[in-house]
């Protein structure tokens, strides 16, 4: 899908928390398409890591998947 340049997101790096599916998924997906690196956080290893996998196959855009839980302050 072709955006408009005021989306562009070359040379950006997106943090997306609980990227790996549903709604996070899918602005992570957003997001590489305008251009954005991508960096997933989620507290499933293999789902974020299949998630990025797939983003970069699709978009060819760097990927980063850390497995986290958020509500973890110690993390």
């Amino acid at each position: 899908m072709e955006l408009p340049s005021y989306f562009n997101l070359e040379n950006k790096v997106a943090i997306v928390t609980g990227g790996a599916t549903g709604i996070g998924r899918g602005i992570a997906e957003g997001l590489a398409d305008a251009g954005a690196t991508i960096v997933i956080a989620a507290r499933r290893e293999q789902k974020c890591i299949e998630a990025c996998d797939e983003i970069k196959r699709r978009t060819g855009v760097p990927t980063l998947a850390v497995r986290c839980d958020v509500t973890d302050f110690a993390q």
